[in-house]
């Protein structure tokens, strides 16, 4: 939900799913949790990946989806939408749109995900109203990130930290603007960009809110 109002922030550590349970810093407690945030493959047939991803979420403690399909028709992405919708807001997981805050409110998704190429910031503010979620993709940028908050962010994500084959990366961010962000902002912050259970542990250190991940999760043996 969106809020002007300061948010409290809670020390990271990892959430418990079992692939990412390794990772977890000695010196987090339980309870002050950095959650996972599952994105999507970008390609995949709604009525059998509805059953993948209702597994994938029954494992453990997942905050957020985002649906993100590119390229997708609109028929295909409605449908997508009608079809995995329910598989997540019914197990109280929030579900975001990646760049279409329209869909978001016709389908009453919990709010959608954009991109600096994508919708503006504040368009989907507008779009999205002030009660859903609104994500901004900031890159490597303090300054785009500063600018997401003005324009009605609910959250900002940093990346790519590590090499990624689900889409091609111009910008690479440093494990420093976590620590930044998080010592500065209420806002939370995800890191997102080739995370796996090997490499996650320092963005989890460094502040972390939520780590975004894809191929870690999906492309995991059963």
């Amino acid at each position: 939900t969106h809020s002007n109002g300061p948010k409290k922030r809670r020390s990271p550590c990892l959430p418990k799913l079992s692939r990412f349970t390794k990772a977890v810093p000695d010196s987090h407690t339980a309870g002050e949790r950095c959650r996972l945030y599952l994105i999507t493959p970008p390609a995949f047939e709604p009525s059998t990946f509805r059953d993948t991803l209702a597994a994938a979420l029954d494992a453990d403690d997942v905050a957020a989806v985002q649906l993100r399909l590119k390229p997708a028709d609109e028929a295909s992405l409605r449908r997508a939408i009608e079809l995995l919708r329910p598989v997540v807001q019914q197990r109280g997981v929030a579900f975001l749109i990646n760049d279409r805050p329209d869909l978001a409110v016709e389908f009453d998704c919990d709010g959608a995900h954009v991109g600096q190429t994508d919708t503006s910031a504040r368009d989907a503010r507008r779009i999205l109203g002030g009660e859903k979620t609104l994500g901004v993709t900031c890159h490597a940028s303090r300054h785009l990130a500063m600018q997401a908050g003005e324009d009605g962010a609910d959250y900002v994500a940093f990346g790519a930290f590590f090499p990624t084959e689900t889409k091609a990366t111009t910008h690479r961010a440093d494990v420093e603007i976590l620590r930044w962000w998080s010592e500065l902002m209420e806002l939370p912050c995800v890191a997102i960009g080739g995370i796996t259970p090997e490499n996650c542990a320092p963005l989890v250190q460094a502040g972390a809110d939520f780590l975004a991940v894809i191929s870690a999760v999906w492309n995991h043996p059963a």
